[in-house]
């Protein structure tokens, strides 16, 4: 079976078809570095971590490679603010970031390409640019894209020109020919800092934001490659002006496959510092386990919204639970997938089905069940080795088990009981699912009994 992708550019899903048979080369927007990472950051890493493993779980070569943004109006601002060197403020910030990264097992890309190491091959870009009519000087100094000039821009996003107003993240300045111009090189400033300061053809000053991605891309990738991915919230006006500047600057097709994904809300409202539900990694992992927050972000499909909540974190702890729970006695058992079996067989169509993780989870626990029944070592080597190629089930079902919050007291146990007996004579079942999820994540396994008698055990 082809493994089939949605490519935002088409609106449909397409079969990968890698430019060099045998080995995929994938770019993805990596972060402005002037900041803790934040939810959203961690489902653009989950995601194309995932996307990543699969593909070479299918035996195909993989260069990945996910860029830093370095030089940015917010990294000099908070710089500036901070007392510290550019430098000094990125590096803090990209060890952190790796720190995150590493807890949620992320691996780590091929390249991560710092957009400052790469000013040379931007000026290059911006030069065929100006030579090909595409780029001008405009009144401020700045070098900006003359985005008239280039036919079909506003594929990707499905934007007409006429369409496309000031209010939509346009850069708007009276020095540009055109207001829907956007820049590929800012004019040094005089409060800016001599490290943000390069000599070019157009006088001193820095790239534009835009410009950053596709320099870097074509430099490690080659001006044409097989999949770019990001979040949702790129696909305009970053990656379309991408496409532009790049297939202006090269003269030819930039990328095969876009891909794309949903947006992380909390609580069901737009994350947002005002609103007081932002959340840094950090503040997440203080209060759930990685891997719990690795398999809230992995059971939904990469191309739907993702909603935080406590009441998900504690049932995707719960649901980790159970995995760990029918792997309790095969802790020795490493993990291998024998794709000839039928459910390694769904788990490998979901999959290739545009990285449908929900439903390959779906047979994750239909796997479960089997173990439960047959305490099959064979089926626990399947389940862990699947597993594997979500980045999930690969500690010690005992470390799992007994990992989290701290152990609860008999009495408070025997409390949470008592409220949960009383929601299911309620018929509120769902109190009494969230009651038994929280017990779980705190390593207290519940199994009820006819008659209705509850027995608990510490995990």
């Amino acid at each position: 079976m082809s493994l089939l992708i949605h490519n935002t550019l088409t609106r449909r899903k397409e079969a990968l078809v890698p430019l060099e048979p045998g080995h995929v080369r994938l770019y993805v927007c990596g972060m402005t570095v002037y900041d803790y990472c934040h939810l959203g950051h961690a489902r653009v890493m989950a995601v194309f971590d995932i996307v990543q493993r699969w593909l070479k779980a299918r035996g195909l070569r993989v260069t990945y490679v996910r860029n830093i943004t370095d030089v940015d109006d917010k990294i000099i601002r908070r710089a500036l603010d901070a007392g510290v060197s550019v430098r000094e403020l990125t590096d803090r910030f990209i060890r952190a970031m790796h720190e995150d990264a590493d807890a949620l097992g992320i691996e780590r890309p091929d390249a991560e390409p710092r957009a400052t190491d790469y000013i040379p091959q931007m000026l290059a870009m911006i030069g065929r640019l100006v030579d090909r009519g595409l780029a001008y000087q405009d009144r401020a100094g700045d070098v900006d894209f003359s985005v008239r000039a280039f036919p079909g821009y506003g594929r990707l996003s499905g934007k007409a020109l006429d369409e496309l107003h000031a209010g939509e993240r346009v850069e708007v300045d009276a020095a540009k020919s055109d207001p829907l111009d956007f820049v590929l090189w800012k004019r040094a400033k005089p409060e800016e800092p001599a490290e943000v300061r390069w000599d070019s053809p157009w006088g001193p000053g820095r790239p534009g934001w835009h410009i950053e991605c596709s320099a870097m891309s074509c430099a490690l990738l080659g001006e044409h490659f097989d999949i770019h991915g990001g979040g949702a919230d790129l696909q305009f006006p970053h990656h379309e002006n991408e496409i532009a500047q790049s297939e202006g600057a090269n003269g030819g097709p930039f990328v095969n496959l876009w891909m794309h994904n949903g947006f992380v809300r909390v609580d069901d409202e737009k994350m947002s510092k005002s609103l007081g539900n932002f959340f840094t990694i950090r503040d997440v992992l203080e209060r759930h386990d990685a891997e719990t927050v690795r398999y809230f972000i992995v059971r939904a499909h990469y191309r739907s919204p993702l909603n935080y909540s406590e009441d998900n974190l504690r049932d995707a702890r719960h649901a980790l639970a159970r995995m760990y729970t029918a792997l309790r006695d095969f802790a020795e058992v490493p993990g291998s997938v024998d794709w000839n079996h039928p459910l390694a067989q769904r788990f490998g169509a979901a999959m290739d089905d545009d990285f449908n993780t929900p439903e390959a989870l779906a047979v994750l626990f239909e796997l479960v069940g089997d173990l439960n029944r047959s305490r099959d070592p064979q089926l626990a080597a399947l389940l862990r080795g699947l597993g594997g190629s979500l980045g999930l089930l690969q500690q010690s079902p005992q470390a799992f088990l007994q990992g989290g919050a701290a152990a609860p007291d008999a009495q408070w146990v025997e409390q949470q009981l008592q409220q949960r007996a009383q929601a299911k004579a309620a018929r509120d079942f769902a109190r009494a699912d969230a009651i038994r999820a929280d017990l779980a994540a705190r390593g207290v396994v519940l199994e009820d009994k006819p008659g209705g008698v509850t027995v608990w055990r510490q995990a």
